[in-house]
């Protein structure tokens, strides 16, 4: 007698592991989205992935960092559609990179998380991927769907911003 896999096996354990995942997933898109309706549908759409793929033929380990990683993917399918409808040209050649400071060394976790969430979504989501997310700067390239040059050029704008949305050590804006 042959013991054949059970197809409920991986569906199963991901309803077990939701309870475990869904605070780590919602608070992966509440801090990368514009408003808190976006990454209640983001965090769905992630779910309906895993369940999706839970019920295949040869369904992968469902963990946590697999969620996150399928998270990853949806929001950058977000932002891809939303730049696809909202097209700027950004011009091919990056900016002149300004010397490396150390401000970064003393930013706050919470308020550089309130500056970001100033930011216009373009900034916002490319900031996320590279200094959140540890992307290279080809992978957030790849994700937003622009060149790697135009990726570049938008950190240095979204990098810029940022620096003059973070308050200076007197509480006055820089």
């Amino acid at each position: 007698m042959s013991a054949e896999p059970d197809p409920q096996r991986a569906p199963r354990a991901l309803l077990e592991l939701y309870d475990v995942a869904l605070p780590d997933v919602y608070g992966y898109f509440v801090r990368r989205c514009p408003d808190r309706a976006t990454a209640e549908d983001l965090t769905s759409e992630t779910f309906l992935a895993a369940m999706d793929a839970a019920r295949k033929q040869a369904p992968p380990a469902i963990t946590v960092p697999w969620l996150i990683g399928v998270a990853r993917h949806k929001l950058a399918d977000h932002y891809r559609r939303r730049h696809d409808r909202l097209s700027v040209p950004v011009a091919e050649l990056p900016e002149p990179v300004e010397p490396a400071d150390h401000w970064d060394a003393e930013v706050d976790r919470i308020v550089a998380e309130s500056v970001l969430a100033r930011l216009g979504e373009q900034h916002r989501t490319v900031l996320s991927l590279r200094y959140l997310d540890d992307c290279s700067v080809p992978e957030c390239a790849e994700l937003i769907g622009r060149t790697v040059h135009a990726t570049e050029a938008l950190l240095v704008r979204a990098r810029r911003a940022f620096k003059k949305e973070y308050p200076t050590r007197e509480g006055r804006e820089s």
